[in-house]
C-alpha cells in the first residue's frame, strides 16, 4: 500500500517552515541547472556547491512527504549534483505540481 500524495507540512517545525519553501523557491527557480523528466519522476542537476542545500531540502522533503523516492549522486571531481525524485505511479503530476514545474515540452535544459 503506498501512502497518499499529500504533503504533511505539521512534521516541520513551524519556525523552519518558511525557511524550507525559500529554499524550496530558490533551489527551484535560480540554482537549478537542468531538469530532466523519468518515468516515475524527475532528475534535477545542481552545482557542486549546492550540496548543503540540496541535502537540507531532502532531510525536510522526505518527512513531510514520505511517499516520494530520494537520490541524490554526487559526481566526482567536484561536478554537478543530481537529485532524483520518484515514486509510484501518479507522483510525477504530483512533484510537477508542487515544484511548480512547466509542462514536458518546456523543461529548462542546460547546454
Amino acid at each position: 500500500m503506498h501512502s497518499p500524495f499529500a504533503c504533511d507540512m505539521t512534521v516541520i517545525p513551524a519556525a523552519e517552515r518558511g525557511t524550507h519553501h525559500e529554499l524550496i523557491r530558490r533551489l527551484m527557480s535560480e540554482a537549478i541547472h537542468d531538469i530532466r523528466e523519468l518515468p516515475d519522476g524527475f532528475a534535477f542537476r545542481f552545482a557542486a556547491e549546492e550540496y548543503d542545500s540540496v541535502v537540507r531540502f531532502v532531510a525536510r522533503e522526505r518527512l513531510c512527504c514520505p511517499f516520494l523516492s530520494f537520490a541524490l549522486e554526487v559526481t566526482p571531481e567536484r561536478g554537478p549534483l543530481w537529485l532524483r525524485l520518484t515514486g509510484a505511479e501518479g507522483v510525477k503530476d504530483f512533484i510537477r505540481a508542487e515544484l511548480r514545474l512547466p509542462d514536458s515540452g518546456s523543461l529548462p535544459h542546460a547546454s
